[in-house]
Order: C-alpha cells, then sequence, then structure tokens
C-alpha cells in the first residue's frame, strides 16, 4: 500500500490537505501504542503513519514521493546546475538576509509562493510528459523554496516575538 492509498487519497500532486489530516489522526487513534496489544507491532506501524503524513505533507516530498513510484526518485540530491535559477535563489536569501521587519517579509513571501506556484505546474508537465530529469529538477528547485518559505515564517515569528516585547510590560 503507497502513502496516497494509506490516506485514501487520489495518487496525485494535488491533494486535499484538511482529508490528509483527518485521515492521519484517525489512523494514529486506530494504531495508537497505548490501545493495542501487541504494543511492538503498533509502533511499527504508527510510525509508518507519521513517515506517509510527513511525506505527504509538503508538496516537495509529495513530489518526490511521486518520483519514487514510478522509481524516478533517484539523485535527487544532487546540486541545482541551473545558473539562472541559482542567480534567482541568491538574491531570494539576500533580501531574507536583508529584512528587518515582518513587513520586508509579506513581498517576500508573495514571490516565493509565486516561485512555488511555478514549479508545482512544471512538475506536473514534466511528470505527466515522464520527464523524468527534468520532474528531478523540479523537485530540487521545489526544495529549495519551500525551505526558503519556512524560513521566511521563523523570520517572522522572531519579529512578531520582537514586536510583542516591550519593557514597559508589567512582570
Amino acid at each position: 500500500m503507497n502513502h496516497f492509498e494509506l490516506f485514501n487519497l487520489p495518487v496525485a500532486l494535488d491533494i486535499d490537505l484538511a482529508t490528509l489530516k483527518s485521515e492521519f489522526l484517525k489512523l494514529q487513534q486506530q494504531y495508537h501504542p497505548d490501545k493495542a496489544e501487541d504494543k511492538d507491532q503498533a509502533l511499527i506501524k504508527s510510525s509508518e503513519i507519521n513517515q506517509a503524513f510527513k511525506a505527504l505533507s509538503h508538496v516537495d516530498s509529495r513530489a518526490a514521493y511521486l518520483l519514487s513510484l514510478k522509481k524516478q526518485d533517484y539523485h535527487l540530491d544532487q546540486s541545482i546546475g541551473d545558473f539562472e535559477f541559482l542567480q534567482s535563489a541568491l538574491e531570494i536569501r539576500e533580501q531574507l538576509d536583508d529584512a528587518t521587519s515582518a513587513e520586508d517579509l509579506t513581498s517576500l513571501k508573495v514571490e516565493v509562493q509565486q516561485w512555488i506556484d511555478g514549479l508545482v505546474r512544471e512538475f506536473k508537465i514534466d511528470y505527466d510528459d515522464k520527464e523524468w530529469a527534468e520532474a528531478r529538477d523540479t523537485v530540487r528547485k521545489l526544495r529549495f523554496f519551500v525551505k526558503v518559505m519556512t524560513d521566511i515564517d521563523k523570520a517572522e515569528d522572531r519579529f512578531l516575538d520582537d514586536d510583542s516585547f516591550d519593557l514597559d510590560d508589567d512582570f
């Protein structure tokens, strides 16, 4: 049984994340080690459920998993060779490093989401056309931008935490 089947989802890049989470919670409750007679087996099943959930939760890992189902997921850890992409990626990283407020991150977040959306469209085309090398390259790029988006979220949290700190607050 593949991860999609485990969660009663179609084998596709576009999935309903609410359904994924709902099915995950049902399965976790069903196979929770504290409720099982065979705790060792329940731990193994629970671990498999967690791993499957993690793989399908993010578009980059979901795309990589789709490639693995087609036995086309090799060399995903290679570096990106697209010079223009690397230039753009470097500029975005610099913008993130130079951000001084949560507002600075808002436009960057929009730009990164546009990149992700474009790469998702590219992946779908490459996957449907069985252009495996291009699909693998797109997964590498998706991984980069999903990581950048995570870093933006962390930076936003830091700025929001800093803004909520006030020396005049009573302790």
